[in-house]
């Protein structure tokens, strides 16, 4: 059996302690603290760069190499679920709709025809 050595714990313990001191930061400041501008503005981006970030690898890759194929269901369904949400002008239940009709379109081409 492996046992951990005293520095190893440390190194947790020291890790625990900085993790909770800097999420806890903002909790413990007794003055209202407020983000400047710019970065306000940034966040907005935020969440649509992370999603494209982890999305379009999925979409355009396969085991790390781009699709050189057109018969990919992939393909297919992310242009009909992006068609989808710009003609609804992206209100309402614009992104149920668009997971709806991308996916009806990605499971009879991954599943019917086998792209």
């Amino acid at each position: 059996m492996n046992q951990t050595d005293i520095w190893t714990l440390g190194v947790i313990v020291g890790l625990a302690l900085v993790t909770v001191v800097t999420r806890s930061f903002f909790f413990i400041s007794s003055k209202p603290w407020h983000l400047p501008r710019w970065a306000q503005c940034g966040l907005q981006y935020a969440p649509i760069a992370a999603l494209s970030a982890v999305v379009l690898p999925e979409v355009v890759m396969v085991q790390g190499h781009l699709v050189t194929t057109w018969q990919d269901a992939r393909l297919f369904s992310a242009a009909a679920g992006a068609a989808y949400y710009f003609a609804t002008g992206g209100k309402g239940q614009a992104v149920l709709g668009t997971i709806v009709v991308g996916m009806l379109v990605y499971l009879p081409l991954h599943i019917g025809l086998g792209w």
